[in-house]
Parts: C-alpha cells; sequence; structure tokens
C-alpha cells in the first residue's frame, strides 16, 4: 500500500486551492453588478434611484430575516416597507420627510428579535446610506458617485489579494476571522491611488487624505456586518449573489463609505464638484 503524499508542495498545494475557490463566482457576479452599477451611476436620475431602493429594501430584508429568522414573511415585508419608505422620501422631497427614515428600524425593533438595538442603529445606516448615494448623486454627481465606487472596490480588490497572499496577522479575529492587516493596509493604499488620480483629473489634494478615510470606514461597515453574522449565527447575509453570498456582504462597505462623507459634510465642503 502506497502511503500518502505528505511532502510541502504537496500539502502547500491542497491548502492553497481553496483560497481561491471563490474567485471564479466572484468575478462573474462582480462582473454583473459593475455593468448596472456604472450604467446606473451614468444614468442617474430615475434609474439611480430605482437601484437604491431595491439594494435598500434587499438589505432590510437581509437583517431582519438574520435577526428573526423564524419570521421570514415580516422579513420580505420589512424589505417593502423600506423600498416604499424611500421612494416616499424621495417623492416629498422635504426636511421633514427624512424622518421617515427610521420607519424600518422602529417598526423592526417593535417586535421580538435578535439584539433590537443593533437591528434598529443598522436598519437606520442602511436607509441613510440609500438616501445618501442618491443626494450625493443628484447634487454632485457622477464624478462624485464613481469616486465612492472606486474607493470601495479599489479598497476591496486591493484587500483580497493581498490579504491571501500575503497573509499575516488578523484585523480583528474575534469579529472577522479572515482580515488581516496585510489586506486592510492595501486597501488604503489602493484607495489613496484612487484619490491621486482623482488629483490628476483635476480634482483637489483632500482627495488623497480623504479617500483612505472612507475605505477605513468601508472597512468598519464591512467588519460591523460581520459581527451582525457572527451574533446571529451565519456565514452569509444570503444566497442572492453568487461568491458575494448577500447584498449586505456586497454593500456592506458602501454604508460605511457614504455614512462617513455624509458626517465630513457637516464639518467642511466636500472636494467635489457638480455635474
Amino acid at each position: 500500500m502506497t502511503p500518502p503524499d505528505t511532502s510541502p508542495a504537496k500539502s502547500t498545494a491542497r491548502t492553497a486551492a481553496p483560497r481561491w475557490t471563490d474567485l471564479r463566482d466572484r468575478v462573474l457576479s462582480g462582473l454583473a453588478m459593475l455593468a448596472v452599477g456604472v450604467g446606473a451611476i451614468w444614468w442617474g436620475g430615475l434609474f439611480f434611484a430605482e437601484v437604491a431602493v431595491i439594494v435598500t429594501a434587499l438589505m432590510i430584508w437581509e437583517l431582519a430575516a438574520m435577526t428573526a429568522p423564524e419570521r421570514r414573511l415580516e422579513a420580505r415585508l420589512l424589505g417593502l416597507m423600506a423600498g416604499a419608505t424611500l421612494v416616499a422620501v424621495f417623492w416629498l422631497h422635504a426636511p421633514f420627510g427624512l424622518l421617515l427614515l427610521a420607519l424600518p428600524a422602529v417598526v423592526g425593533a417593535a417586535r421580538p428579535r435578535r439584539d433590537r438595538g443593533v437591528f434598529a442603529g443598522y436598519a437606520l445606516a442602511v436607509m441613510l446610506t440609500g438616501y445618501g448615494m442618491v443626494a450625493l448623486r443628484q447634487g454632485l454627481g457622477f464624478g462624485a458617485i464613481a469616486w465612492i465606487v472606486a474607493i470601495v472596490v479599489v479598497s476591496d480588490v486591493a484587500g483580497y489579494f493581498a490579504g491571501r497572499t500575503l497573509g499575516g496577522p488578523k484585523f480583528w479575529p474575534r469579529i472577522s476571522p479572515k482580515k488581516t492587516w496585510s489586506g486592510t493596509v492595501a486597501g488604503w493604499i489602493g484607495a489613496a491611488l484612487v484619490g491621486v488620480i482623482g488629483v490628476a483629473l483635476g480634482g483637489d489634494w483632500a482627495l488623497v487624505w480623504l479617500s483612505p478615510l472612507l475605505a477605513f470606514a468601508g472597512q468598519m461597515g464591512d467588519i460591523a456586518e460581520s459581527w451582525i453574522k457572527r451574533r446571529s449565527g451565519v456565514k452569509d447575509s444570503s444566497h442572492l449573489i453568487p461568491g458575494h453570498g448577500g447584498v449586505m456582504d456586497r454593500f456592506d462597505a458602501f454604508v460605511g463609505a457614504v455614512l462617513m462623507l455624509l458626517a465630513v459634510a457637516q464639518v467642511m465642503a466636500l472636494p467635489l464638484s457638480g455635474g
């Protein structure tokens, strides 16, 4: 009987292969999302708002399903409520209408579920993100949203490949076991390069430091969602997107990045031009 080959080369091949098993699905679904996203950002207006409403509704549905998995119908209804609420806020187009953004969070937290406070806080963050993306597109134009998307995508891709290639110490193992310091820093560097490109295209130098800040906020959005999933005992927020899990798994970084940008906008003029 021939003994199994336990040489270092074979062992390395076996352990390395699983790292990339999801790459094909991840790339294909990522390209599909990229096509829809670029089209929505380019066209803006109603098309972009519709995509924002759909993404927001799906994220609230996933959040509700994770925090109360036994009430599937309720999760769907909360998702529909979130989409309808966002449409109403856009239609009203008045400052007091922003108060409606808290409606899904309040209604969802009123029913018994895991971590009511966590649900309410993250649901409100998701609603603000959906509203903020549309407001930024309308107020600052294509370039502003393209910049945010570029930061999130570049930092995610840089972190994905650097983390799996270089490995090293974990960034926050109790919350996000796969995230490494090498991938985190690579994400910051990638975002800074996006800022440099923005400057080369005529943007303000503030983009160079603001881009890594948004990347960091996006990474915190990713970690926050990972924390919620761990508390809920699930690996993915859903299985809607092959290679990515659910909508929250793909757009969690946008929650952090957009909220950070909205916060920065309260204290300084954004280094972005409209159009």
